[in-house]
């Protein structure tokens, strides 16, 4: 990617800015000298400057958004900042951009997510001509999006305050690619995604998230992609937040999915656009219903795991020569109702969107042909179920291709693409050095700093380790595991996130403390992630207990907080079909998957969760963590090793004294 060079604003050198007596000391907000932040701050700067790829620990605390936003905004070059999740990409643009636009000046910069997120106003006008919506729910949102598209300045959903997140209206009016007709659109001029683009051509900085960026990557790596298949602009730079959740976010986007949604959606936008145009004929309709039903049954035939919480589960796909066999027909017809539609689009002439849904169906087709056919050393391919997500939504099948070991890819698309790239988090090194996450990510040249946090992790935190717990697999452990939670949250008086391995853990746990904790507990999965930590925030002594999804990006500040309690060390599920090829791949390659791959994974995981506790430096709590293996077994030293430097005790009569001391 060209680098784009910008008129750079006049600013102050980071010596300036961050330094005692300097333009951030004299900000509205309470001011401390971080010599940890100015050093990130110096190393990005040399990095950009030369052209180099550098990695940064920088542990919570640092102000590190800052560290990285001045050398960016000075470059004189278009960034782009990929972070992992919305909140941080929220709190960039809405909170720390305006902060820095207060000291210095206007700044150009822009904010883009993906394009699901965006209303197409081309969708939205032909089905007010031509609706097809379900129910009286459907028809008020219509109505509620009609009025609001007539004001919006971004077309984006999250302006729309009462819009259900599982709305199944939105997949009908979103912008995503699939459907766009590019510049042949008569909407193209006023599109949502156009004005998107042209901000960002404007713009020095451009703000986005991971799943943005690597989608992108992956649309510009397909060979014949349009010209405007992409909506990122050029960059020389490239600075990825929350850099630890790197690989699996390009493993998605690398890979291919296939699921039966993706065929009722074919359909259901084919006969809403082409009978807006008045183009939809006996033919096209007697085609599309062919391939809906034997797509359905064709995904009804496809094995079946062992169905996990909701119904989900993830199996791996190994017996594909097998299912063929077995299932050829069914295999074929399915290809076959998809040639035949594609045929009969292209056969329609005069109207713009027939070539869009053709493409959409001879996509769909070749994907289902890699996916059942491809033979490829590096991929993984598995089945995923999924329950049906909101009110009346049916289950989703997924079938999937997942690249087994990104690192060549990233390498060549990533690394060797742009001149300079910065990756940082509060939780990249492993035993204190990076050499696995740059392993798993092929990032082979490349600075590296490690900037120790500015909390006092001694004083303000104390690590508990509760002695005589049996193992996380004894039949004993979740009874042995109650009563210690239960005694800590006595001693914290609630107050406190319990981290949870699997959704089977929690509830067990939640079921069993229920009736025996006196303080309010919340559970994930009740209501909407956002709306359990306000809860959690506004409701005096509360306890929530949640998994994967609150392990990272939740951030609540004081009191409110006062504990975090992990069940077990967060290892990557065995069975997993990722992981099982992955630990596959490495012992085939000599190496040895749980000391290499399953062990650090871990250990960033662990650290990403401890690490919701202390988020100031008036912050003070207790962790707590039930699995013993940590002091049994020799990798435990690794954990240990790598986290913060806690205090560390296995007498309960400490942490009371540490919330006796104020």
């Amino acid at each position: 990617m060209s680098s784009t060079t910008q008129t750079a604003p006049a600013l102050p050198s980071l010596y300036d800015f961050f330094a005692p007596g300097g333009v951030l000391s004299r900000s509205s907000l309470p001011y401390e000298f971080r010599r940890g932040q100015l050093e990130m701050a110096q190393a990005v700067e040399r990095a950009l400057d030369e052209n180099r790829h550098l990695i940064v620990e920088a542990g919570t605390g640092t102000g590190k958004t800052l560290a990285y936003l001045l050398p960016a905004l000075r470059s004189g070059r278009r960034v782009i900042i990929s972070t992992g999740t919305k909140n941080l990409q929220e709190q960039l643009f809405f909170k720390d951009i305006p902060f820095l636009e207060s000291l210095l000046g206007p700044l150009r910069v822009c904010y883009m997510k993906g394009r699901a997120n965006y209303v197409c106003r081309h969708k939205l006008y032909a089905l007010r001509s031509q609706p097809i919506l379900s129910g009286l729910e459907e028809i008020s949102q219509y109505h509620a999006i009609a009025e609001w598209e007539k004001t919006t300045e971004t077309g984006d959903r999250a302006e729309i305050d009462d819009l259900p997140e599982a709305s199944q209206l939105w997949a009908k009016l979103d912008a995503r690619s699939d459907a766009c007709l590019g510049q042949s659109c008569p909407d193209y001029e006023r599109c949502f995604i156009t004005e998107m683009r042209r901000k960002a051509a404007e713009s020095d900085v451009i703000i986005v998230n991971h799943h943005l960026f690597f989608a992108d990557l992956a649309i510009k790596q397909q060979a014949g992609a349009a010209p405007d298949a992409g909506v990122l602009p050029d960059a020389g730079i490239v600075i990825f937040d929350e850099a630890h959740e790197l690989e699996d976010v390009a493993s998605s986007y690398f890979g291919i999915s296939l699921s039966n949604i993706r065929f009722e959606e074919l359909a259901r936008d084919l006969e809403t656009m082409l009978r807006a145009k008045q183009a939809l004929n006996s033919s096209i309709t007697s085609a599309a219903q062919t391939a809906r039903e034997r797509a359905r049954m064709f995904f009804a035939a496809l094995p079946r795991g062992a169905a996990k919480s909701g119904g989900d589960c993830r199996i791996p796909f190994l017996n594909r020569e097998e299912f063929l066999e077995a299932q050829g027909d069914l295999y074929l017809g399915l290809l076959n109702a998809l040639h035949r539609l594609e045929g009969e689009l292209e056969r329609v002439r005069g109207v713009e969107e027939a070539q869009p849904l053709r493409k959409r169906a001879a996509d769909i087709r070749e994907h289902l042909k890699f996916l059942l056919e491809a033979d490829e050393r590096n991929t993984v391919f598995w089945l995923e179920r999924r329950g049906g997500r909101g009110q009346g939504s049916a289950p989703v099948t997924y079938l999937q291709a997942t690249p087994i070991d990104v690192s060549e890819l990233l390498g060549e698309l990533l690394f060797e693409n742009f001149p300079s790239i910065v990756l940082t988090s509060a939780t990249l090194t492993v035993q204190g050095g990076f050499a696995h996450i740059r392993k798993r990510l092929g990032m082979n040249d490349a600075r590296e700093l490690v900037v120790p946090s500015h909390f006092r992790y001694g004083e303000q935190a104390l690590l508990y380790l509760p002695p005589d717990m049996p193992d996380p697999r004894d039949a004993n452990f979740q009874e042995e595991a109650a009563k210690r939670i239960r005694r800590m949250l006595d001693i914290t008086q609630g107050r406190a996130f319990c981290l949870f391995t699997s959704y089977q853990q929690m509830h067990d746990l939640y079921e069993r403390l229920l009736v025996e904790v006196g303080y309010p507990l919340l559970l994930q999965g009740t209501a909407p992630r956002k709306a359990l930590l306000e809860e959690f925030r506004e409701t005096p002594n509360a306890v929530l207990f949640g998994t994967s999804s609150f392990w990272q990006g939740v951030d609540v500040q004081g009191e409110a907080l006062s504990c975090v309690i992990v069940d077990r060390l967060p290892f990557a599920v065995p069975t997993d079909p990722v992981v099982q090829a992955r630990m596959r791949a490495i012992e085939e390659g000599g190496g040895n998957p749980f000391f290499e791959y399953q062990v650090p994974s871990a250990v960033i995981t662990l650290k990403q969760g401890f690490g919701r506790l202390i988020r100031s430096l008036e912050d003070r709590g207790v962790l707590m963590l039930l699995d013993p293996r940590i002091q049994r077994q020799r990798y435990g030293r690794v954990f240990i090793e790598s986290l913060p430097p806690y205090r560390v005790t296995q007498d309960i009569a400490a942490v009371e004294a540490f919330f006796e001391r104020k």
